[in-house]
């Protein structure tokens, strides 16, 4: 394995872009691939055998394109499938969980709201985390119906977001939360719209900046770290519509390959 691979990433569809953002910003010299399953999005519906199928199926993708690590970019994958991965494939694997633990510790009010997809609130690692910190805190929790849907379609700015996020919020604001835990690589897209429709004393937190820093601190545990002194490149797949990927990451103007595979 070269250390000029290419870190892999995947999730159910371009809303995992939130985390590859952070992690090539933190580690601009190294090589990535990522890939949307958009085609099979959302994940958070669906049955936990085929959360962990879909996972195999992208973890095997990037492995085939000779990925040195597999950063799982997707919180319903993480929190149904990443011991899984672990146990079947040798090459490190980085999860995404939701950042409970630093809005618990950080709230004031002891409120705090997630909002996540009904995979990840229903599924065992989130419950255990959700123990841990939730002893002298008020958690409000509420399953983003809807929202990866929209945003897949490139409608994260519009009234129809506006207005489900609306009726989704409404439970927070009433328990009168300071921090709102996304716990969603898609939701990371919806902040300029919740910052409009949140209180001003709402702290917005997602897990794209923990990720990055434990996808550094894996490279450099195993010696992975890219220390070419080249360009890095970075390939985008999607198997449903490029041009929706291509304008999330403003592929035109940062010189971004992106395309439709079928995986």
């Amino acid at each position: 394995m070269s250390n000029s691979n290419p870190i892999g990433f995947f999730d159910s569809g371009v809303g995992g872009t939130s985390i590859w953002k952070e992690v090539i910003q933190l580690l601009p010299q190294e090589n990535s691939i990522y890939l949307s399953d958009s085609k099979n999005a959302p994940y958070g519906e669906k049955p936990i055998a085929e959360i962990i199928a879909l996972s195999k199926k992208n973890t095997e993708k990037l492995l085939e394109m000779s990925c040195k690590i597999i950063v799982v970019a997707c919180n319903t994958a993480t929190t149904n499938a990443i011991q899984i991965l672990r146990n079947t494939y040798t090459v490190p694997i980085i999860g995404i969980e939701p950042a409970i633990k630093p809005a618990a510790l950080s709230s004031k009010s002891k409120s705090i709201g997630i909002l996540a997809t009904k995979g990840t609130l229903s599924s065992k690692l989130f419950s255990k985390t959700s123990e841990l910190y939730s002893g002298n805190i008020k958690i409000t929790e509420v399953v983003g119906n809807g929202l990866v849907s929209l945003i897949e379609q490139g409608q994260e700015q519009s009234d129809e977001i506006r207005d489900l996020l609306r009726s989704l919020l409404k439970p927070m604001i009433n328990a009168k939360i300071d921090y709102l835990v996304l716990g969603c690589s898609h939701y990371p897209y919806l902040v300029p719209v919740l910052k409009e429709l949140l209180p001003k004393e709402v702290t917005i937190i997602d897990s794209g900046e923990a990720v990055a820093r434990q996808t550094k601190k894996v490279l450099l545990e195993n010696n992975l770290m890219n220390n070419r002194n080249t360009s890095p490149k970075h390939s985008l797949f999607t198997n449903a519509k490029p041009e929706i990927l291509a304008n999330l990451v403003h592929a035109k103007e940062n010189g971004l390959y992106v395309s439709y595979l079928d995986f």
